[in-house]
């Protein structure tokens, strides 16, 4: 059965997984342990199980681990993932998967180095309206993708938020953390392999030094470019935690996404528009432990997480550096 740690829990997502792990038809799973810095998170987590708490990701580790599951802090997760798959261990991670763009080259020198895979989990891939979009794009209904355009806002709630949240070394930036979603799913519904990226970002918070609330990414392709604005500024009296929204352009047609309505709605040449019939979807964490159930690489490998992971973490570097134009190639992965 395969064995997986908990390495890092300081983000509410680690329960994508832990959610999992309560499922009946997941015995064929055993939890070693969790981890955290944080004394009491590791502990609360624990006790949920009936499972030991560690201290060092480095014992948890020893004790034998085939998925690790990276869920701490941001600044921490790349020496985590590192350390995880020097142990032997697939990643199953929480975006972001790390907040620079060196510790991401040693990340992907190290997986390719043990023979291990890091997973990110990017869970609006498996929304009932990202699949109902995508089967309408491979149908050719749409002709050629040629612009995306994408909205991310979310409550920040800052009351509820850890000191480090507003830590830009331990948080990262807004681009680093937000963006990676809609950057992905603009590769998923317009494959590229390379592009030219930038940044941009604004509205400081006072009193967090480096940390703003509002950002935007751009990539061009060859053949799309792409527009993702993200933020931290929902109305707090607003009905959602973020009313995220993708709108592709196409030759032929366009869809608009919108996941928080759960509503996709396609114009075409040929059909007026109409509201797509919604299959259902995927929880956050399910493809992936039904991949390593079967002894096969999740949906999202290390190939995409990395892509998806450098491409926000570019649009970040960009964005510190005025909107510097940085080119962007995964052809050698």
């Amino acid at each position: 059965m395969p064995r997986i740690a908990i390495i890092g829990a300081a983000h509410p997502h680690v329960d994508y997984v832990l959610d999992e792990l309560t499922r009946a038809d997941r015995a064929d799973f055993v939890l070693v342990g969790v981890q955290d810095s944080d004394r009491a998170v590791a502990e609360h987590h624990a006790a949920r199980f009936g499972v030991p708490a560690y201290d060092r990701a480095d014992d948890l580790l020893a004790e034998g681990v085939d998925i690790a599951v990276i869920a701490g802090v941001y600044g921490a997760r790349g020496s985590d993932v590192v350390a995880a798959l020097r142990a032997g261990a697939h990643v199953l991670a929480d975006k972001p998967l790390c907040t620079t763009l060196d510790e991401l080259d040693e990340i992907e020198a190290v997986a390719a180095e043990v023979g291990r895979t890091v997973n990110l989990l990017l869970e609006k891939r498996g929304y009932p309206e990202t699949l109902a979009a995508l089967d309408v794009v491979r149908a050719g209904e749409l002709g050629d993708i040629v612009g995306i355009t994408s909205s991310g806002p979310h409550k920040l709630n800052r009351d509820q938020r850890p000191a480090w949240f507003f830590d830009r070394a331990q948080y990262g930036g807004i681009l680093t953390d937000l963006s990676v979603h809609d950057l992905d799913a603009a590769l998923l519904f317009a494959p590229a392999d390379e592009g030219v990226v930038r940044g941009a970002v604004s509205a400081p918070l006072g009193g967090a030094e480096g940390f703003t609330r509002y950002g935007a990414a751009t990539l061009t392709t060859p053949n799309t470019v792409v527009s993702a604005e993200v933020s931290w500024l929902t109305p707090q009296a607003s009905d959602v935690h973020g009313d995220y929204r993708l709108r592709l352009i196409g030759t032929r047609g366009t869809a608009e996404i919108f996941w928080a309505r759960g509503r996709v709605e396609v114009t075409t040449e040929d059909r007026a528009t109409r509201d797509l019939d919604l299959p259902p979807g995927l929880r956050p964490a399910e493809e992936a432990l039904d991949a390593f159930a079967a002894g096969r690489t999740p949906a999202v490998g290390t190939r995409d997480s990395l892509a998806a992971t450098r491409l926000a973490l570019l649009a970040q570097e960009s964005a510190d550096r005025d909107g510097a134009a940085l080119p962007w190639s995964r052809l050698s992965d």
